[in-house]
């Protein structure tokens, strides 16, 4: 397998699987000046001055259609698709995702936010993902780490490919209502590329579908 092709599948499952699930640290968030806008259920994610049109900056009040995190000693089920966009940059021996911005639909506990960045060395067409992240934004959030049967694979040794994401992401605490919270939850995606050439950047869409139980403590 040609150095591309081996770049092209680890990287690509590695790095978007993990930056994804990686929310960036507030430098990141500051550098990318990205403002959150809601309009009813529906959530924005925008680096422009001001949210579009029928959107606003004021969350709105928790409803039914979303899980409310636990009480003490409960459990919060997730069962929710995260879609958004990711940014990448390749390099000869490695692959960098700048960013990853996703909104999540469903029953997301109220972690409704996924954002991030990552990046790896590759090795081959299908490989095991390592990384670990967290779900959410402001006061509650949830860590999680990718098991050692977590794996992703290119549909193809070299670009245009699609990538498939399937393991389980392990709870190692949190924030807020999520302080010392246990679980593994069950993650499946895709996201497409369209190069893997040397000085190559692109932004492609993804998605993760990510369900399972959150215990509280």
């Amino acid at each position: 397998m040609n150095v591309l092709h081996s770049k092209f599948a680890k990287g690509l499952i590695v790095v978007a699987a993990v930056g994804a699930l990686v929310v960036g640290s507030t430098a990141s968030n500051a550098a990318a000046k990205t403002i959150t806008c809601y309009k009813g259920t529906a959530v924005k994610k925008v680096t422009t001055a001001k949210c579009p049109t029928g959107y606003s900056t004021t969350a709105p009040k928790a409803t039914a259609t979303k899980a409310a995190p636990a009480a003490a000693g409960g459990s919060v089920s997730l069962t929710a698709t995260y879609k958004g966009t990711m940014k990448m940059v390749w390099s000869d021996s490695a692959v960098t995702v700048t960013s990853v911005s996703a909104t999540g639909s469903g029953t997301t506990a109220g972690l409704d936010a996924l954002t991030g960045t990552g990046s790896a060395a590759p090795s081959s067409q299908c490989d095991a993902i390592g990384g670990s992240g967290v779900l959410g934004s402001g006061a509650n959030t949830v860590k999680v780490s990718f098991d050692t049967t977590s794996q992703g694979c290119a549909d193809a040794g070299e670009a245009p490919a699609t990538v498939t994401i399937k393991g389980n992401a392990v709870v190692n605490g949190g924030t807020g209502k999520f302080v010392g919270a246990t679980g593994t939850l069950k993650v499946t995606g895709s996201f497409g590329i369209k190069s893997t050439a040397a000085g190559s950047s692109e932004s492609d869409a993804i998605t993760l579908n990510i369900s399972g139980n959150i215990t509280t403590k």
